[in-house]
Order: C-alpha cells, then sequence, then structure tokens
C-alpha cells in the first residue's frame, strides 16, 4: 500500500552519517535569510573567481547534484538503480550566453543524450532552449517575430539547427528527451519549435516531450492543442507536467510591460489545473507519454490512484514521476516500492558552474510552503525509528 510517511522506505538508500548530514543541510536552509545571504556571496564568489568548493561540495552539492562529469553519475545512478529508481541527467551549468558558452552547452548536451543511449537506468535526457541561445533572441522571437533583423533572423535559424539536432540525436538513440521549459517571454518560439519536433520524431512514440508550466493558466487550452494535433497527424505528444519556478519574475514583467498576469491567481487554481491536466492526459493515453514532476504529495497519490482505478499498470512505460535528486525521497523510493516508473532529475557540473541551480534549490526548499519543513520531519522520524 502507498504510504509516503513510510520513512524506512524512503531513506533506504542513505547511511546514518548521510541522514544526519541531510538533517543538518535542511536545518540550516530553513531560514530565509540565510539562503538570501549565501545567494549574495555566492554572486560576489563566482565575478571574483573565489574558490568554492571546499564548502559547498560537502553540502549543498552532495545533497542535490550527481557529479561533475557524466562519468561522475555513474555511481549516483547504479545507487538508484537498486531501489528501482532511474536518473536523468541533467547538465545544470549556466555558462555565459556567449558563442563559447553557447558551443560548450551544445557539445554536453549531446553527449549527455549519447550517454543515455541503451543504457535502462537512465530514462530520460534533458536540455534547457535559453542555454543555447541568448534571452535577447529568444525573447524577440517568441514576442516580436516580424521585427527581427536579417542577423537576428540567421541567429534565430541557428539556434533551431541546435534544437533540432538534439531531437534528432535523441531519435536516433532511441532516447526520450525533455525539452525544459522557460519564461513566458520566451515560451512561444520553443512551443513552436516543440510542436514540429514531436510530429517529426514522435511517430511511433514520445521522444520529444514539451514540458507545460501549470501555474500558466493558458497551458490546459495548450494541452488540449497537443492532443488535437497529435490525432490529426497521428503522433503521440510527450508532455512533462511542472507547476512552475518563475512566478515572481513573471507577475513583475506582466506588470512592467502592460500585458495581462499569465499566472494561476492563487495556489489552489494552479494545483486544479495541474491535476486536471495529469487527469486529461491520462484519459487520452492513447495518443500521449507523460512525466510527471512534482513534490506535492497530493498530485502523486492523485496518479497513483487514477493508475489503478483505470486499470494501468504501475510500470507502464508511458507514465513516469519525477522528483529532484535530494528532495522528497519520501515520494521517490516509496512509489518505486509500489513498482511505479519513478526518475531521479540527477543534475552534473563543476561546482562553481552548478552554483546557480544549487541556490535556486535552497530557495525552492525556503519557499513552498512546507517543503523544508517535511524534509527534516521525515528526516528525523527516520533517525528515531533506526535508534529504536
Amino acid at each position: 500500500m502507498l504510504d509516503f510517511n513510510n520513512t524506512e522506505i524512503a531513506f533506504s538508500a542513505k547511511t546514518d552519517g548521510e541522514l544526519q548530514n541531510a538533517k543538518l543541510l535542511f536545518s540550516t536552509i530553513q531560514y530565509p535569510w540565510l539562503v538570501k545571504c549565501a545567494k549574495v556571496a555566492s554572486n560576489i564568489a563566482i565575478k571574483i573567481h573565489f574558490p568554492l568548493a571546499w564548502a559547498v561540495k560537502p553540502t549543498l552539492y552532495k545533497q542535490f547534484v550527481g557529479g561533475e562529469t557524466l562519468q561522475d553519475c555513474t555511481k549516483t545512478i547504479e545507487h538508484l538503480k537498486h531501489f528501482n529508481v532511474k536518473s536523468t541527467l541533467d547538465f545544470s551549468a549556466e555558462s555565459e550566453q556567449t558563442p563559447d558558452g553557447i558551443k560548450a552547452t551544445f557539445e554536453e548536451t549531446m553527449r549527455s543524450i549519447d550517454f543515455a543511449k541503451g543504457n535502462p537506468n537512465l530514462a530520460y535526457a534533458v536540455f534547457k532552449p535559453s542555454t543555447i541561445t541568448t534571452d535577447d533572441l529568444l525573447a524577440k522571437a517568441s514576442e516580436k517575430r516580424g521585427e527581427l533583423s536579417i542577423e537576428e533572423v540567421k541567429q534565430f535559424r541557428e539556434f533551431r539547427d541546435r534544437f533540432m539536432a538534439f531531437c534528432q540525436r535523441a531519435y536516433d538513440n532511441d532516447v526520450r528527451i525533455l525539452v525544459d521549459a522557460e519564461d513566458y517571454c520566451f515560451q512561444d518560439a520553443i512551443d513552436e519549435l516543440t510542436d514540429e519536433a514531436m510530429r517529426k520524431f514522435n511517430k511511433k512514440r514520445a521522444i520529444v516531450f514539451a514540458t507545460l508550466q501549470m501555474y500558466r493558466h493558458d497551458r490546459m487550452p495548450y494541452l488540449e492543442r497537443i492532443y488535437k494535433d497529435a490525432v490529426e497527424k497521428n503522433y503521440i505528444a510527450g508532455v512533462k507536467f511542472v507547476r512552475g519556478a518563475y512566478m515572481e519574475e513573471e507577475r513583475a514583467r506582466a506588470a512592467k510591460m502592460g500585458y495581462p498576469d499569465p499566472i494561476c491567481k492563487d495556489k489552489q487554481a494552479t494545483d486544479d489545473n495541474y491535476n486536471a491536466a495529469v487527469k486529461y492526459t491520462v484519459d487520452h493515453l492513447d495518443h500521449f507519454e507523460m512525466f510527471m514532476g512534482t513534490h506535492n504529495e497530493e498530485s502523486n497519490h492523485r496518479l497513483a490512484k487514477l493508475l489503478d482505478e483505470k486499470g494501468i499498470a504501475h510500470n507502464d512505460p508511458r507514465i513516469f514521476f519525477a522528483q529532484l535528486l535530494g528532495m522528497s525521497d519520501n515520494i521517490s523510493f516509496n512509489l518505486a516500492h509500489e513498482g511505479y516508473n519513478v526518475t531521479k532529475y540527477v543534475p552534473y557540473a563543476k561546482v562553481n558552474d552548478v552554483l546557480p541551480y544549487l541556490i535556486r534549490r535552497a530557495e525552492e526548499n525556503t519557499s513552498v510552503a512546507g517543503q523544508t519543513g517535511r524534509e527534516l520531519r521525515m528526516l528525523r522520524a527516520e533517525i528515531a525509528r533506526r535508534k529504536k
């Protein structure tokens, strides 16, 4: 029976020492002021090239990152495999949007797609579109496509070529690939290319997956359009659901630029939107594959129950549950124990390159209602259980 409060299963992959280290880390990042100070200090350290590995590697890095390279992640991949949890490797370096930075990210992402080929323990590959172009170009291509200069048209074609090269390599390697969602002002261009790639590469199964941030109130109509298009053009749509990552920035930009707020009015509306999208996808599973990324216990319970109600096997390859490495192990490991398909997002990159990602994880744990409290409650319960 699925029970997210079963700490024995939740932390079966952790030693006593690892439990204590995780408890110390979450006890520290529960204070928003401390996370803000760490963010300011890390930004300064990055600018002056101050070495931070000595402080970060034993703490945030160890909890949330698989390693510096693809090969470094092998230990994490093998460890998770023993608990029926697959991995999704995510190159999380946030390089500068220069030609050299874009080239390096493109090449490393290609290596990650090749690394996943034929490996049953790697569920997906993933890429973030804004890492292979510039923010300015992506925003203009989304919002003012007709105003692109000749040079910008050339740059957008180069971005499209890189985007499609990832999808082609994934198709050739028979590896499913997730197209990460971005800011509202970038998303139209990304949706357009993702739709094009799904029509081309998803004829027999879902290879390319669009990411829908369900805190946007327009994503449910977009999901319905994807389904109609998949039926009409005879392909399998891949969809990844998340709640969303840029709410404060989105609302501030909408107010500044004078367009309607794209975000749902409150958390309940977001939760309802998210759950409705998941149910719609399961109801139309003949033309969908789904990656459900969430740390929300209720949403995970809902999907698990829905599969049982519809007589869909727990390990149906069309449906995956997903959480981030180092977070919500009570969800991931209990789902996996009950035979559901589960994957952990496993970021990798050098310490300084992945630091912005790590700070966002710390911020997420302080801002998401109850997240850090839940982690600490679970960790303390398991430590107490083991002592008995």
